[in-house]
């Protein structure tokens, strides 16, 4: 299992730095960075003084190394518009996004999972209809549509919900939703199908034949055998919400990483989004490693064969 985890760790750190090196090199594909990151009525001398502060007119090995250098130690250099650490602006936005993705997360569990249940164990019936149905609208409506009807239904029209901003904690509720229904699709339709395959087996017929509540069979029974998928859909989701909710973020002014993202690339802020990326590209990382320590946890097979 030790020579698994670190075999992991290790094919973490070759994806980490096939980001950074794409980071860099991104930003010189499209053009001379500093024509790019100065304003567009800069003067020759103006680019040619930013090009000589910024080091970009030496080789670009150099560059390379210095870049990397720093990406180590978490020196992205300062943002061109805040004029401050890059990495200090995006931990200071950290909380925000972690706050909605969190919140999205916990609305896709607590009603993906009981739906796919109850429909999975009531194939046919009322509920697995609209299991069926909610697994559909989230795999069909984008969400950043669904986030401008809910803002015209709920906050322009009813006035029941804040239509932007993070000031108190029903702000959070139409994000969160418009964000997590995608992965509550998902969930939805990966329960709802695992227990469909999983109700007619032995152990099922035999636990409802000790008598035992459908509650008792879903959670301990039904539930391991699903957790699995679940936690590799989880897993992903989540790493997705937190570098990926740029537009959710965007059009409920939610001060976060995404939004921060937003305006970095309309400020040209290359330190900015480079700091983002390769942030975000670990947390994915990480989140990757907990799930495989998730998997081993839940099924002593998947533990025993990394041995």
């Amino acid at each position: 299992m030790q020579r698994y985890f670190l075999s992991r760790i290790l094919q973490s750190l070759v994806l980490l730095f096939g980001v950074v090196m794409l980071v860099f090199f991104m930003v010189r594909i499209t053009g001379d960075p500093a024509t790019l990151m100065m304003p567009r009525n800069a003067s020759p001398a103006q680019v040619e003084a930013f090009r000589e502060s910024m080091g970009f007119n030496r080789p670009v090995l150099v560059q390379f190394w210095d870049f990397l250098r720093g990406a180590v130690v978490g020196d992205f250099g300062n943002s061109l518009h805040f004029k401050t650490p890059a990495l200090q602006l995006v931990i200071q936005r950290l909380p925000a996004t972690l706050e909605l993705a969190t919140a999205a997360m916990l609305m896709a569990i607590l009603i993906g999972i009981p739906l796919g249940l109850i429909g999975g164990f009531n194939p046919g019936s009322v509920l697995d209809s609209v299991a069926r149905g909610v697994a559909l609208l989230g795999q069909s409506v984008p969400n950043f549509w669904l986030a401008m009807i809910m803002i015209i239904f709920f906050a322009v029209r009813l006035g029941w919900l804040p239509s932007f901003g993070r000031d108190e904690w029903k702000s959070v509720i139409m994000p969160a939703f418009a964000l997590g229904l995608s992965t509550m699709g998902q969930i939805v339709r990966l329960t709802r199908s695992s227990t469909l395959e999983i109700r007619g087996e032995d152990f099922i017929r035999t636990a409802y034949s000790k008598g035992l509540l459908p509650l008792t069979i879903y959670s301990k029974h039904v539930l391991r055998n699903v957790a699995i998928p679940l936690v590799s859909i989880i897993g992903v989701q989540f790493g997705y919400m937190l570098g990926g909710s740029i537009y959710i973020e965007f059009i409920f002014s939610w001060p976060g990483i995404g939004q921060l993202l937003e305006q970095a690339i309309g400020w040209r802020d290359f330190p900015m989004i480079q700091a983002l990326a390769i942030f975000t590209s670990l947390a994915v990382l990480m989140l990757n490693l907990l799930t495989d320590a998730a998997y081993m946890i839940i099924d002593p097979r998947i533990r025993y064969g990394a041995r």
